[in-house]
């Protein structure tokens, strides 16, 4: 029995409707927790309904969305103590053959949705003197890829984003807590490589774009990512601990590659990335 089943903490996450944040969903719910499971694709999460999770439709990109969800926790379980931010996704390219719209969309969803709903959830937390918020960054947000631009653009924005808010909220008890997935066995390359190709495939990029179309889909025949729920063991971990870390990294190639990028510098991490395109 997790400990964790005494006390009820009320979980909000996000993009909970596959991949990451469905695995997240089940291991908290088997721990527990009341978790409320907010995406735009309710249908799809009729089976954590029956695990005894909450769904919620939401659009990260509606406030409309975003206050009637954190008013439904309100009315029902008093406030939020553990919000997880995973919606998001990649949007591959080159930055020059991106429109500006659709480079803003990228920012809508994985960094100004989650804060305006971080916003929202603060007060209860405040009053309470506890909380927990997860954000899910990517090891993109400490490297980056060719065709990757506006992507880690905003992974790197979450990640000083993130730092910033720790410090703010320290004085309330309310932790930060930062998700640094490597390479993860989701919907995410089947996202990532067809609007890359709509977009790059036809232009000045077009050679590059099509290297990294077959060595991202080579990678992922031979199996190249780690399971979702290696990640929601490390959110899990995360929001038990009572002096939790700033940062949790966990995933194919996350480690290394950040620690190629850290010591080794930019030029010798240019070279690695490229010499697989």
């Amino acid at each position: 029995m997790a400990k964790q089943s005494e006390d009820k903490k009320v979980v909000l996450i996000t993009g909970a409707s596959s991949g990451i944040g469905k695995d997240t969903a089940k291991t908290l719910l088997g721990q527990g927790y009341t978790v409320f499971c907010a995406a735009r694709r309710v249908e799809q999460m009729m089976d954590l309904e029956k695990l005894g999770g909450i769904p919620i439709k939401m659009d990260i990109t509606k406030e409309e969305d975003l206050v009637a969800a954190v008013e439904q926790v309100k009315q029902t379980h008093g406030g939020v103590d553990v919000l997880i931010n995973n919606a998001g996704f990649g949007m591959y390219g080159a930055m020059e053959d991106t429109t500006i719209d659709d480079a803003r969309y990228q920012f809508e969803v994985n960094l100004f949705g989650l804060a305006r709903l971080t916003q929202l959830v603060l007060p209860f937390m405040r009053d309470k003197r506890a909380g927990k918020i997860v954000n899910i960054s990517s090891m993109g947000g400490k490297v980056y890829f060719p065709l990757g631009a506006w992507y880690h653009a905003t992974k790197h924005a979450l990640e000083g984003w993130s730092d910033c808010l720790r410090l703010e909220l320290a004085q309330f008890g309310i932790d930060v807590i930062i998700i640094e997935p490597g390479i993860i066995q989701t919907s995410f390359v089947e996202v990532m490589v067809t609007p890359m190709m709509e977009r790059s495939g036809k232009t000045a990029y077009a050679e590059l774009a099509n290297k990294i179309e077959k060595a991202t889909k080579t990678a992922s025949e031979k199996g190249g990512g780690s399971p979702p729920s290696m990640i929601a063991n490390a959110i899990a971990k995360a929001i038990r601990a009572r002096k939790p870390k700033t940062r949790y990294a966990a995933g194919k190639l996350a480690k290394p590659l950040m620690f190629i990028r850290k010591w080794f510098g930019d030029r010798v991490f240019d070279r690695a990335v490229m010499s697989v395109t």
